[in-house]
């Protein structure tokens, strides 16, 4: 599985010799700077009427000051959303004459380089994509300069994608910190935090990754000082927000370095240093100083360690230790001139994550359900976008739509998308103010970007009547796809015609959501980034029989306890379509089985929802938070009754399920609504079961899961994808402690479980945690409500007690291994539905592009770079300060195309496939443009 316009880089092979002589530190540097968590970037970046408060401007300006006056100094720059603000809105000329001195000089040194650094566990991998092609390309655009190194120090947990990406991205090698607490520990023992990781089975050493794990202190610098009550190492203090103290003392500020202190200082970091370089192989080791906040006030800091480092250095050999500021490159270059030959480790993750007995950080995964929905939604609208703003301007270069303001939408949007992959943003871990701050920032731009689809469309004025309304449907992938739409219309009756004026398949029925509208069902045939139009013809009545739509109306089953244990299985009802007989149990409302007609196999199934009650109270035992999922036992069903109502229907049959936490409640807590496609000519809707899931308010302290009881003969084993990237098998596994908790997995796109015959397949828009607790079960998080008495928690206002109503979305597939092995394609199918616009004008047709089902066109853009395409030129241009270009390039287009299957994976699928970009079809992705590589 690779990314066919990605160049090969050299990768890091590291040979290296054991332990020889002092120990050679290297003292890294660092501020960790959260793109949002306790506090909004707003806050963090608070400036007003030209003066800086802490933290982040401070940080760089500061920083840049140091360094300047001493040649000793170095440091590292990791995320890029504060650095670009601070460089376009701070930085003085000075400021920037400098930065570049220190760059050419080696000393500043960016690392990652993207605009965050994400999280690894629910983010897809377009969008870990995208975050850092923003990164890279402003960093390249400004300095000439590409990260080599990453700095993963935060995310909770390790995907197997990302070193993938990385190497893919030509960095030369990798950096990790939290991973599982047993495992860290078994790999210090052993000496084995690093290694060279092979992400995917299928690249293998083609895209190798030589990795570092950072040991137990992680990312921070030791906060203990045995000879006093002050943290150590952080001469700065800890940051106040927004406005520093008007004496200048900071909370928490170290000891000064001093004549008295110096040789306790000395004495506590190298012994600290010792401990470290028992864990590694080599006589190097990495010495991270910093933390989150640090930095903002860099003369105190380097000021108090520059006599220290000095001192040590004086007093080498009685220490056993050398002392040296480093930025990542050199503590990396001095490993790769050793002599050791590392371990392999295969494509194998470290998910999940957990930090104690009782701290598995796996509820994160389903944390604030409404942000990740959000999130997604964006990135798949700005998917659409750059697709169709890129042919736009291949076919039409001098059409009406004005390019900058296109290309400052699209970039508005790529910036707010990038923003919330940040570990703290995506995985719902933040404080509720900037949960709403990254939801405002999206749908911001997203707004932006539907007025620029609609001019896209040439959308400016309304057409028809009353009874007549115009619609634009676009498919943004690169497949032909046959789908069923939903349009919200407000009488009951209606008649679609295509842009051919021929009537087509179409259905109404009274909408399960509101009581004054109507759910109008449209089937339409798309070609690959094709769009068409359709007129929707209104009427109060019927229409004529024979009709190309049909009227659905509801069937009402009264609701039904099934709070007691109840014979189950003597009363099914059928509902048929061409590929399933599912069969409903009139005892319960609930599933009882479905069987796959073609295969003539059936699976017991049923499907409904229960809640594990957690505790609050930190005196009472192991608690759940924004980031820790900690089960207080077995999860219990979460409802009394269920009513169900039945719409049968031509187009689509939906199965409409209202599950009441007490049967006399009026309102319900929890519904499934399952929409059941009739098979039409070409596509597989028929074996598409399309579920709508409604959730909350919940109870406090309660994480609501969908739990599917199957008969499939699983051995507990589940498969879960790494952001959409590829499938990891999560076999299950026993612990003294917290077992349900650490068998829960991330689940970004899509999970499965199997046997010998069947495969239940569960596609999602957005991130869930997923788990098979049982044989034959797939339990699936949707949604948790969490408050605890934590004083840390409570002090940042972390608490997750998210009271909302979540709406997600999961695709059903049932049936044997082959005829389930497109899950991949249909997980894109999901997260890039065709997009409907209301009331266009005419337009000339594009032509479709049809790629072959095991390949995706993950990017088509126009990045609008400013740089030259020449990089010797643009390096050139770098030195004489003269710029690339003073306008957007709109004619160079950035085009990647992914293989979806991993080697092995599907005997059909997994197979190499080639297109032909001259070909009739695939030329019209660019017509007469140059795709450019990134």
């Amino acid at each position: 599985m690779g990314f066919l316009t990605f160049p090969l880089f050299l990768f890091f092979t590291v040979i290296c010799a054991e332990r020889n002589g002092p120990i050679q530190t290297f003292v890294i540097p660092h501020s960790h700077m959260d793109v949002g968590w306790v506090y909004t970037i707003q806050v963090c970046y608070y400036i007003e009427q030209g003066s800086m408060h802490a933290y982040a401007a401070n940080v760089y300006s500061s920083v840049t000051e140091a360094l300047t006056q001493n040649k000793q100094r170095k440091f590292i720059a990791v995320e890029q959303e504060f650095f670009r603000l601070w460089w376009d809105s701070v930085a003085t000329d000075k400021h920037k004459k400098q930065v570049r001195q220190l760059l050419k000089e080696s000393r500043l040194e960016f690392i990652i380089g993207g605009q965050v650094m994400h999280d690894e566990a629910v983010t897809d991998l377009d969008d870990e994509i995208l975050q850092l092609t923003e990164g890279h390309g402003f960093l390249y655009e400004t300095f000439g300069v590409r990260p080599r190194f990453s700095w993963h120090v935060d995310p909770f947990g390790a995907s197997a994608t990302t070193p993938v990406l990385f190497a893919l991205a030509g960095f030369h090698a990798h950096l990790i910190s939290r991973i599982d607490y047993d495992l860290k520990d078994v790999m210090q023992k052993s000496k084995k935090l690093q290694f060279v990781w092979r992400g995917s089975p299928s690249l293998k050493e083609q895209q190798e990754i030589f990795t570092h794990t950072m040991d137990q202190f992680s990312y921070c610098t030791p906060s203990h000082l045995p000879f006093s009550n002050s943290s150590g190492f952080y001469w700065n203090g800890v940051a106040l927000f927004p406005d520093p103290p008007k004496n200048g003392i900071y909370p928490n500020m170290s000891l000064p370095v001093t004549k008295e202190t110096l040789h306790s200082y000395a004495k506590t970091m190298v012994q600290n240093i010792q401990q470290r370089a028992a864990w590694f192989r080599t006589n190097h080791v990495l010495w991270p100083w910093g933390c989150d906040k640090q930095f903002y006030n860099s003369s105190v800091q380097f000021a108090n360690m520059d006599p220290l480092v000095e001192y040590i250095n004086q007093n080498s050999k009685e220490f056993g230790v050398t002392v040296q500021y480093a930025t990542l490159s050199e503590y990396f270059q001095a490993v790769h001139q050793s002599n050791l030959t590392w371990e392999v480790r295969g494509s194998e993750d470290f998910l999940p994550y957990s930090t104690e007995p009782f701290q598995a950080w796996t509820g994160f995964y389903a944390s604030r359900n409404v942000l990740k929905g959000i999130a997604r939604r964006a990135s798949s609208q700005l998917h659409a976008a750059e697709t169709l703003f890129t042919r736009y301007r291949v076919s039409y270069p001098d059409g009406p739509v004005p390019k900058e303001e296109a290309l400052q939408k699209l970039k508005a949007l790529r910036w707010a998308v990038s923003e919330v992959q940040h570990h703290d943003g995506i995985t719902g871990t933040e404080s509720p103010k900037v949960s709403d701050m990254y939801i405002e920032h999206l749908t911001q731009a997203m707004m932006g970007v539907e007025e620029l689809l609609a001019a896209l469309f040439l959308l400016p004025q309304t057409l028809g009547t009353d009874l007549e309304q115009h619609i634009i449907v676009y498919n943004p992938l690169a497949w032909n796809t046959t789908a069923i739409i939903n349009v919200t219309v407000t009488l009951p009756m209606a008649t679609v015609f295509d842009d051919q004026g021929q009537a087509i398949p179409a259905q109404t029925q009274s909408s399960a959501d509101s009581n004054t509208t109507y759910d109008l069902f449209i089937v339409v045939n798309l070609g690959g980034l094709q769009h068409r139009k359709y007129l929707i013809k209104f009427s109060e009545k019927p229409g004529k029989e024979g009709s190309s739509t049909h009227h659905a109306w509801v069937v009402s089953f009264k609701r039904l306890n099934v709070s007691q244990e109840l014979k189950t299985g003597r009363r099914l009802l059928p509902v048929l379509n061409e590929c399933y007989k599912i069969m409903l149990d009139q005892d319960t409302n609930l599933l009882h089985s479905i069987t796959d007609r073609h295969e003539k196999r059936t699976v017991r199934m049923s499907q409904d929802f229960w809640e594990y009650q957690v505790n609050g109270n930190v005196s009472a035992g192991p608690i759940s938070d924004n980031y820790i999922f900690s089960a207080n036992g077995s999860a219990v069903r979460a409802y009394k009754a269920v009513k169900m109502e039945i719409v049968p229907g031509k187009i689509v049959t939906e199965i409409r399920q209202y599950f009441y936490r007490e049967e006399a409640d009026e309102d319900y807590t929890y519904s499934v609504t399952t929409r059941i496609p009739q098979s039409f000519p070409s596509g597989r809707l028929c074996y598409r079961l399309e579920q709508s899931y409604s959730l909350g308010p919940l109870v406090v302290n309660t994480e609501a899961v969908l739990r599917i009881k199957t008969s499939l003969k699983n051995n507990r084993t589940l498969f879960t994808d790494d952001n959409g990237y590829q499938m990891m098998k999560r076999p299950s596994r026993t612990f003294v402690n917290d077992t349900v908790a650490r068998n829960y997995y991330p689940m970004v796109r899509m999970a499965y479980i199997e046997d010998d015959s069947s495969r239940l397949v569960l596609l999602s828009e957005r991130a869930h945690g997923a788990s098979s607790q049982s044989e034959g079960e797939l339990e699936v998080m949707l949604h948790r409500r969490l408050w605890n008495n934590q004083e840390w928690t409570l002090g940042y206002n972390l608490t997750l007690n998210d009271s909302s109503v979540v709406r997600p979305v999961l695709w059903m597939t049932l049936g044997s291994l082959a005829a389930t092995s497109l899950y991949q394609r249909e997980a894109l199918e999901l997260q890039h539905r065709p997009v409907v616009m209301k009331e266009p004008r005419t337009g000339s047709p594009i032509r479709p592009v049809v790629l072959p089902d095991n390949l995706h066109l993950l990017t088509l853009s126009v990045p609008g770079w400013f740089y030259n395409s020449n990089h010797t030129l643009h390096l050139r241009n770098m030195e004489t300060g003269t710029p690339g270009s003073t306008q957007p390039d709109y004619d160079r287009v950035l085009l990647r195309i992914m293989h979806l299957y991993e080697k092995g994976e599907d005997p059909v699928l997994s197979q190499p496939s080639t297109i032909n970009m001259k070909v009739t079809g695939h030329t019209h992705l660019l017509a007469s443009t140059q795709p450019t590589s990134h």
